[in-house]
């Protein structure tokens, strides 16, 4: 279920940006290791992973590592735009101009090719729900709550400086009604904060070993999500094969168990014969482990503490 909380904001003046500024270069980094860790998680279905470049053809490991790494700037950036702001149309506006100069960025860095465009989106939105939060007075949910309800705060104002022009993600949303990375943000981030999150959590209690809990939250958020990326490259058949594919490996035991792996080789299998891949679902994952860093656990009764 979306979150939804009225932010109780301190309003501080805004501070310069500095090269030396502590807090929003390691919200950088952290955004940034999430998405190498995402990329690095093996092995997911028909994805660039350790073991190749899955259903993409102009991907791989290293250039999703290198095209991290030339986005850490950019969520700094929007780190700094954040602070002692609120949200608003024109915080808004500002953090979209500066994904939109992150994002060219990250093409010239790639020759072109798109590794991290919803990324920039949903991440730096949490970027900048991360730094408001940091100056909440008395936040009355957990820091994960709060801080993607922040996030959602600031995706439900237009961005009036969008380009006009249609994108592979509209022109899916238009075509099959579905809300994408957009409505993901708007309504809270849910499948990150109430799904992946919970499904990794407790696969970790459950003695898994981290690389196959990642795995299974990325599963796990696959189930109900409708990914643009899955519809764009294969239509409904795509996105119905990965969900029911991905349940069926998840009530086989997960991808730690004999047979949730022979599930999980038929499901890549249907995905790359069809040259689909579930990347809003990984753009989700990163989501995940960036809570995840940012909010982990407290020792005493399942709370969450702010750790940054």
């Amino acid at each position: 279920m979306p979150t939804r909380v009225v932010c109780n904001v301190k309003r501080v003046e805004p501070v310069p940006a500095t090269p030396d500024d502590d807090f929003a270069t390691r919200l950088g980094r952290m955004a940034t290791d999430a998405l190498i860790e995402e990329a690095h998680a093996t092995p997911k279905p028909a994805l660039v992973d350790r073991r190749g470049n899955g259903a993409h053809r102009d991907l791989n490991l290293a250039l999703m590592e290198r095209s991290a790494r030339v986005l850490e700037p950019t969520f700094a950036a929007l780190s700094r735009a954040a602070r002692g702001m609120r949200p608003s149309a024109a915080l808004r506006a500002e953090l979209g101009a500066i994904g939109r100069a992150g994002e060219a960025v990250m093409l010239g860095a790639t020759q072109g090719s798109n590794t991290h465009r919803g990324a920039i989106w949903i991440v730096g939105l949490l970027v900048a729900g991360a730094t408001i939060y940091s100056e909440l007075v008395q936040p009355s949910l957990s820091s994960a709550e709060t801080i993607c309800a922040i996030g959602a705060q600031i995706a439900c104002f237009p961005d009036h400086g969008a380009p006009i022009t249609a994108s592979n993600g509209s022109r899916v949303r238009a075509l099959y009604g579905v809300g994408g990375a957009r409505r993901e943000a708007q309504e809270g981030f849910p499948h990150a904060l109430h799904i992946g999150l919970p499904a990794l959590r407790a696969a970790r209690l459950r003695g898994i070993a981290e690389s196959a809990a990642r795995i299974d939250a990325l599963l796990a958020i696959m189930t109900t999500l409708d990914d643009t990326c899955l519809l764009h490259r294969a239509g409904p058949p795509a996105l119905a094969a990965a969900k029911r594919g991905a349940q069926t490996v998840l009530s086989l035991g997960g991808s730690s168990t004999a047979e949730g792996q022979a599930e999980f080789a038929r499901l890549e299998s249907h995905l790359l014969a069809l040259n689909a891949s579930p990347g809003g679902a990984a753009d989700l994952l990163a989501a995940t482990l960036f809570i995840d860093r940012l909010a982990p656990p407290s020792a005493s009764k399942g709370k969450q503490r702010w750790s940054i």
